[in-house]
């Protein structure tokens, strides 16, 4: 595919579409490659330490922290690589703050959201 350029999947709701983000998860622009490659390097170690740290009967934990790893660590891979990050997975949910459509994500980000929700709700849920 060349850059920008989409296939659709389902109509207008799912494209394919490549493209390059120097910037965060879901096209967010806090800083530069740099704070986002020091960003993502911290984020590994710490999800790492407490990976290892954590009870291994405790799954949900696991999987949290391996979801975060794998994401930062896939992002990471293509900022050495090239530099920015590929993006690719294109979808028209509803209009979100004016945006015509969603911002254009990929695998990695997916991962490194879902683990970060899981962790927010893993610490905030009540315990027994």
């Amino acid at each position: 595919m060349k850059m920008g350029e989409s296939i659709s999947v389902l109509g207008n709701f799912f494209r394919l579409t490549y493209v390059l983000n120097p910037g965060g998860v879901f096209g967010t622009k806090l800083g530069s490659n740099i704070f986002y490659t020091i960003l993502s390097v911290l984020a590994i170690i710490i999800a790492g330490y407490f990976f290892f740290k954590s009870k291994r009967e405790d799954k949900i934990v696991l999987l949290t922290l391996s979801l975060v790893v794998g994401g930062a660590l896939g992002n990471l891979i293509d900022r050495f690589r090239l530099g920015e990050v590929i993006d690719f997975l294109d979808f028209d949910f509803f209009d979100f703050s004016g945006l015509d459509r969603w911002p254009v994500f990929n695998i990695a980000d997916s991962a490194v959201t879902i683990g970060m929700f899981l962790i927010l709700w893993y610490v905030i849920k009540p315990r027994k």
